[in-house]
């Protein structure tokens, strides 16, 4: 196929007519009339030698070929837009720029929060836009629909698939209500196991902490889950729950919820987060400006806290 004859801009027609699988809602998306999308849809489908959406009693559906078509696509679309918006020389203190970063609430409240406050005074027309992490958090990030994305390595073992830094650690400890009658200074693996747990999971996937006790076999009296680690702490309140937090966590937060910090009565591992981002982002001047300061942040904040 000769690249000289193809319209581009059908690409983008396609990206929306994918992902809206609607006529009239890619037409609106793309705020064209919804013959022209008709017209669009009818010569993409010459393009490709393929209907690329299908009836399916009232809706549309895309073949399957078109859905081989939709990642590749997304990330091709990616590269135009870093390539458009990439200039030679990026300066914090005057430009204008938006990013996207991918995150848990732990990570926004202990890292992401001081980030706020520098970029505040050195950057002020920089725009941040926190997304929580979701199941499609990979491919989003593959897409370039998210700029950074900050994960547990040991929960997304296919972080070695994409660009990255390893930001910071943390390690795991028990925490109670201050008041909980229950638990003392110290705690062994029976009574964590009896006494009634709180578990965090971030949508459907496992907390690098409860993996690790899935592992040993540790059994918990599980009576109520959670999918965000901010509200964790304060559920314990004036209760005889117990959870597995990240250490700069419940010191963050241990006046404010009443909390009693204990060492697990097993060995965990410490849960190490990284900075993930697309390729097609790596020789973006702004982008590589954002993953500096990020970079920076982590080497000053968080000296080694103890209980």
């Amino acid at each position: 196929m000769n690249l000289n004859r193809v319209d581009l801009n059908l690409l983008v027609a396609l990206d929306a007519l994918l992902t809206e699988q609607s006529v009239t809602k890619a037409a609106e998306r793309l705020q064209v009339g919804q013959s022209a999308m008709s017209s669009t849809l009818g010569r993409l489908r010459k393009l490709f030698g393929d209907p690329i959406l299908v009836r399916n009693g009232r809706n549309l559906m895309p073949t399957p070929f078109a859905r081989s078509l939709s990642d590749p696509l997304r990330e091709a679309l990616g590269r135009v837009e870093s390539l458009l918006t990439t200039k030679s020389e990026f300066n914090p203190a005057t430009d204008h720029r938006d990013f996207s970063v991918t995150s848990n609430d732990y990570v926004a409240a202990v890292f992401l929060r001081p980030l706020l406050v520098r970029l505040a005074a050195e950057a002020p027309n920089v725009k941040l836009h926190f997304q929580p992490v979701q199941d499609d958090f990979a491919k989003r990030l593959r897409q370039g629909e998210t700029d950074i994305l900050i994960m547990p390595k040991e929960v997304f073992l296919e972080y070695v698939d994409f660009p990255n830094e390893l930001l910071f650690s943390d390690r795991y400890v028990c925490a109670v209500d201050a008041n909980n009658p229950d638990v003392g200074t110290s705690i062994t693996i029976g009574e964590f196991s009896a006494q009634p747990y709180l578990a965090v999971n971030v949508g459907h996937l496992p907390t690098s902490a409860e993996m690790q006790l899935d592992a040993q076999g540790v059994i918990r009296n599980t009576q109520i889950t959670t999918q965000m680690f901010m509200l964790a702490p304060f559920l314990l309140r004036e209760t005889r729950l117990l959870t597995l937090i990240q250490e700069r966590l419940g010191l963050t937060l241990r006046t404010n919820a009443n909390l009693r910090l204990l060492e697990p009565p097993m060995p965990l591992q410490p849960v190490n987060m990284v900075m993930l981002w697309a390729e097609q982002h790596a020789d973006d001047s702004g982008h590589q400006w954002l993953r500096r300061q990020l970079m920076s942040l982590s080497s000053e904040l968080f000296p080694d806290a103890s209980i």
